[in-house]
């Protein structure tokens, strides 16, 4: 087969880096394409002749002397290719950072961590289902897995309108040209990274185009024709509120996912809020004051038990402990960083948790007794 201009660009850019009849890899094509400018050659990696093993590709030997008929062939061929190339959506390259999440310092691990740890160590292809009520650091563990290990991971946030073309990909326009950009997902299969699905209850039926990744098998990108395989390192963690069956309590608006879906993941992972020992140790480097530290984590503690009792509705969460700490930071003032930050309840269940505190906490003054009393109809009113 005689080659048009294009396609001898990328073979001579190719020789140059690593010799002539060289086998490549996928990586070496990207290789070529990117230190050369080439377009990517859908026609090496597609045809069959230049295959010889899977995923490497031999270079057609392309000698030194060409006939002229041959160029005007070459010529002829290149016009061909410009009308072709519209259609097959060239690939764009991934130029995105090293997606490493940032080590936190006085980060406390707790639960299933150690066994997490494990797992993304092993280089393994493992999905884990992670489950529990908000705020308890499901997704924080992941993250902060990977950054002690210094292993990529790419999260994707759910939600109900997230589709195929934002996990995997698909056209999107560059520079006046149509081209097709990787999704999250098939960047970090080909990284070899850990792919985060956060909050996955709250995703549609949509969330079927990821069964055969989560079986570890490879992809084929029905829209440029490329068959992307799963890197060494590359796994799936999932975080959800609920176990994929809805809450039936309405507290989430959580989705009824698939068993088919769920069934992908070998282990479901139920995350519990730490212990009070735990919570104070997550705490005390964000406030200097050891005996608030020591009121706030009694107070989240009872304020769970009446949860898993029935007697309450709401819940006081880790991360909703962190937030009262950093108001406290700011301004030092016990009972004012509480009703800050438990002002996103309902006025009752502020109310009760602003007394059960003052109760915990002989420092300070409950609630006033006249807080949400409707004015007296004799007062005047100045408006």
């Amino acid at each position: 087969m005689s080659l048009n201009r294009n396609q001898m660009a990328f073979v001579k850019s190719a020789e140059n880096i690593f010799g002539v009849g060289s086998v490549l890899t996928r990586d070496d094509i990207d290789q070529v394409v990117e230190e050369a400018n080439v377009s990517f050659p859908y026609w090496f990696t597609t045809k069959s002749e230049y295959r010889v093993g899977r995923g490497q590709y031999k270079l057609p030997d392309i000698g030194n002397k060409f006939k002229e008929k041959e160029m005007k062939t070459e010529v002829a061929e290149v016009a061909l290719a410009a009308q072709v190339l519209e259609f097959r959506q060239p690939k764009l390259l991934d130029d995105s950072d090293i997606a490493i999440p940032t080590k936190y310092a006085d980060y406390v691990p707790f639960g299933f961590f150690k066994d997490l740890r494990h797992i993304i160590k092993s280089g393994s292809f493992y999905p884990v289902f992670i489950t529990g009520l908000s705020g308890n650091g499901k997704t924080l563990m992941v993250e902060q897995v990977c950054a002690e290990l210094h292993r990529e991971c790419i999260r994707v946030n759910i939600s109900i309108e997230t589709d195929e073309s934002d996990l995997l990909g698909g056209p999107t326009l560059v520079n006046g040209n149509v081209v097709n950009r990787d999704g999250p997902v098939i960047v970090a299969m080909k990284r070899g990274a850990v792919l985060l699905i956060d909050e996955v209850d709250r995703g549609s039926n949509k969330l079927m185009c990821l069964q055969g990744i989560l079986e570890g098998k490879p992809y084929y990108n029905k829209k440029n024709g490329e068959l992307v395989h799963p890197k060494s390192g590359f796994t799936v963690m999932a975080t959800a509120n609920t176990k994929g069956r809805g809450s039936e309590e309405g507290r989430y608006l959580s989705q009824i996912l698939d068993d088919a879906f769920l069934e992908r993941f070998p282990i479901t992972v139920e995350q519990e809020y730490p212990d009070v020992k735990t919570e104070k140790k997550i705490l005390t480097p964000l406030i200097d004051d050891a005996d608030f530290v020591d009121k706030l984590t009694q107070w989240a503690d009872v304020v769970r038990q009446s949860f898993s009792q029935g007697a309450t509705d709401e819940i006081i969460s880790t991360r909703r402990l962190v937030h009262i700490a950093r108001a406290f930071k700011i301004f030092g003032d016990r009972m004012k960083a509480i009703e800050l930050c438990v002002s996103r309840f309902d006025t009752d269940t502020k109310l009760a948790f602003l007394d059960l505190y003052s109760k915990v906490d002989a420092k300070v003054t409950g609630p006033s007794a006249n807080t949400n009393t409707k004015t007296h109809e004799s007062d005047e009113i100045p408006f």
